[in-house]
């Protein structure tokens, strides 16, 4: 999501918030189903535009147009809340790390989810960093590693794949940020984007060079 000059948020395609909801059953699921996908969007548009500070089941409802028993009916509290949105930011970067698209569409998708919701990411990046199970918080974590692994097969038998997946994931949300706020502000986010895809690409190039001349030493 990311401002219009009027101070409303604009979706891009990459980063509209999540997949379409349950398309069977009967009408009264849809409706549950649409109801609570609705609750989550409020969610995450007040969390983009007014920051995690400002989320509560009051104004949520407040922003839907309807009583905070409508809320409540799906959610239990604030926490549940927050817990949704930190799902569906998990949900987003999992999509970039699925190795059934090119690279650089993963790459893309990434860093301009990152850039254009800076305060989903500042709220997954607290939760992500706290003690605890990963899998708890990123619950695609396992599948991630196994991806990284089949990337990695032919590169050498010495690579820690967690380890490497670990620096893939942490510099994947964290970097773009720190590039685009502090390195190189003058730049706008597509510019931020297509550097990303180009050095991310050699990165990886690099990577492989190394593992197959480690081999063969």
């Amino acid at each position: 999501m990311k401002k219009k000059e009027n101070g409303t948020v604009a979706e891009s395609a990459s980063t509209r918030p999540r997949a379409a909801w349950a398309t069977g059953g009967t009408r009264r699921n849809k409706s549950f189903e649409s109801t609570h996908g609705a609750i989550i969007d409020a969610a995450i548009q007040l969390i983009a535009e007014k920051g995690v500070e400002a989320l509560s089941v009051a104004e949520v409802a407040r922003s839907m147009g309807v009583d905070r028993k409508t809320v409540y009916y799906h959610f239990a509290d604030r926490a549940a809340l927050l817990k949704a949105a930190l799902q569906w930011s998990s949900e987003q970067l999992t999509r970039g790390f699925k190795t059934d698209r090119p690279r650089s569409e993963r790459v893309a998708h990434i860093s301009r989810f990152v850039l254009e919701n800076p305060e989903l990411i500042k709220l997954w990046t607290d939760d992500f960093l706290a003690p605890g199970d990963i899998r708890s918080r990123y619950p695609e974590w396992d599948a991630f590693v196994d991806g990284m692994r089949k990337v990695l097969v032919h590169h050498g038998d010495g690579i820690n794949v967690e380890l490497y997946s670990t620096i893939m994931l942490t510099s994947a949300f964290i970097a773009p940020r720190v590039y685009h706020n502090s390195v190189r502000p003058d730049l706008s986010i597509d510019e931020v984007v297509e550097q990303f895809i180009q050095e991310q690409t050699r990165v990886l190039a690099a990577d492989t060079r190394l593992s197959v001349e480690g081999v063969k030493d």
